[in-house]
């Protein structure tokens, strides 16, 4: 499965398809999410949430391929990632872009 994070396929033949959404949200940690709280106070880098937002990343984009596969797709195009939330005690990642196949038939002359 290939997930392709361009606009279009580049340099190869495709037919592109329908337009997939995948929604990931992670809960954070009650533990982690009070001492995030306590740092967003005086300030520093939430790496509790940094490492949620990834990890909410790398399943959405695992999650757009299964979905891509299920439908008979062969990648997915046009890969964007909306901007990560930090919700109420947790992050939310909405993925999305157009499953794609490859074209059997050779380039037209």
């Amino acid at each position: 499965m290939n997930l392709i994070a361009f606009d279009r396929a580049h340099d190869a033949d495709v037919e592109v398809g329908e337009f997939l959404v995948v929604v990931v949200v992670y809960a954070a940690n009650v533990v982690q999410d009070v001492r995030e709280i306590i740092r967003n106070l005086v300030g520093g880098r939430m790496t509790h949430y940094e490492s949620l937002i990834a990890k909410a990343i790398e399943q959405g984009m695992s999650d757009l391929e299964e979905k891509a596969a299920s439908k008979g797709y062969d990648g997915v195009v046009g890969v964007k990632i909306s901007h990560p939330l930090v919700v109420d005690g947790g992050v939310e990642v909405i993925i999305y872009g157009n499953g794609y196949r490859l074209s059997t038939a050779g380039p037209e002359s």
